[in-house]
Order: structure tokens, then C-alpha cells, then sequence
């Protein structure tokens, strides 16, 4: 199975502050929603939590919740007690009880992939088994508790840089562009 992370970060490595996301981007989150969609998705409670309720399963991905807590329990999402248990589940069922319109991983010509949302322990946690990273950069210097995972020590290879040159623009006004990065199978 491919696993993917996916994320936006601000300068810094700032991917949160107290529970949400300091920024409103409305391109970056179809950009998310265009990538996790008919996949499975890996995140953690907090992560889950910060969801707006309406958003929550998000709908067309089978959401896995990785929580310590035994007893956690919500509807539309499955409980892993860990980061490898989730995986497990991913790749076990790919397709199966996922929302509406979720790729078998059995499909001709779809590989079995999974995409990790966050948080920042569970994305440092995942980066070691991660073949793909899907980065948002956002042009804002801005405080935050959660970063995001340091990748420029391994042999990350950047796919696409868009735009290739400068930044685009929201509509919000601020400035953000996409990096995809893929690194060889171990």
C-alpha cells in the first residue's frame, strides 16, 4: 500500500494553533479534498475533534481514528489503537465499509493508497513508512502548537512545484503554492 501525508504549513512548519488552523485557504482545502477523496484517511483524535461537525466523517473516505483511548467511539469513523493498526486496517479493507464512492484497493489500475491528515505526532510518527507528501505552503509567519514533520534530511524527491516559480494567490489574499514529493519504496 502507498502511504501519502498531507498537509498545510505555514512558515515554520506551523500546521496549528490550539486545536484549528490559523488560515483560511479555500484552494488548499480542495486541493486536500481532491487528493484524500476515495481513500482511505488515517488521523488522529485531536484531528478528528477539530473537524467542524458537519465534516465529520469526511464524506467519501473511510476515516480511521488512531486514539490511546479504548472506549473511543464516534460515528462514521473506525478506531485504531495505533498508528500500524490503522495501516493494517487500511490495506486489510481498502474500499470496504469506506463512504460513498471509496476505491477498492482492488481495482484495475488503482494502487491501494491511504493518506495520513494529521496531527503533528501522528504525521512524525507516519513519515518513516510515507512514500508520498502532498505540501501546502502557505506564505504567513504565524504562532502555532503543531508542526509539521521535518522531511528534508531523507531522500525526498520534489515531483511538482506549482507554480514552478513565485506564489499563487487566494481569494482569501494570502499567498500559498503546492509542492508533491515522492521518495522510492524501501
Amino acid at each position: 500500500m502507498t502511504v501519502g501525508l498531507v498537509w498545510a504549513e505555514a512558515r515554520g512548519g506551523v500546521i496549528g494553533a490550539e486545536g484549528g488552523i490559523p488560515w483560511h485557504v479555500p484552494e488548499d482545502l480542495a486541493h486536500f479534498k481532491a487528493v484524500t477523496l476515495k481513500h482511505p484517511v488515517i488521523m488522529g483524535r485531536k484531528t478528528w475533534d477539530s473537524l467542524p461537525e458537519r465534516f465529520r466523517p469526511l464524506p467519501g473516505r473511510r476515516n480511521i481514528v488512531v486514539t490511546r483511548q479504548a472506549d473511543w467511539a464516534a460515528d462514521g469513523a473506525e478506531r485504531a489503537g495505533s498508528f500500524e493498526e490503522a495501516l493494517s486496517a487500511a490495506g486489510a479493507n481498502a474500499g470496504a465499509n469506506a463512504g460513498a464512492g471509496a476505491a477498492p484497493a482492488t481495482e484495475p489500475g488503482h494502487a491501494a493508497e491511504a493518506w495520513v491528515i494529521g496531527g503533528g505526532e501522528l504525521y512524525r510518527e507516519a513519515l518513516a513508512s510515507a512514500h508520498r507528501l502532498e505540501v501546502t505552503e502557505i506564505d504567513l509567519q504565524v504562532d502555532g502548537d503543531a508542526r509539521a514533520p521535518d522531511w528534508s534530511g531523507d531522500d525526498w524527491r520534489v515531483d511538482a512545484r506549482e507554480p514552478s516559480d513565485g506564489w499563487l494567490e487566494s481569494r482569501t489574499g494570502i499567498r500559498y503554492r503546492f509542492l508533491s514529493l515522492s521518495r522510492p519504496r524501501s
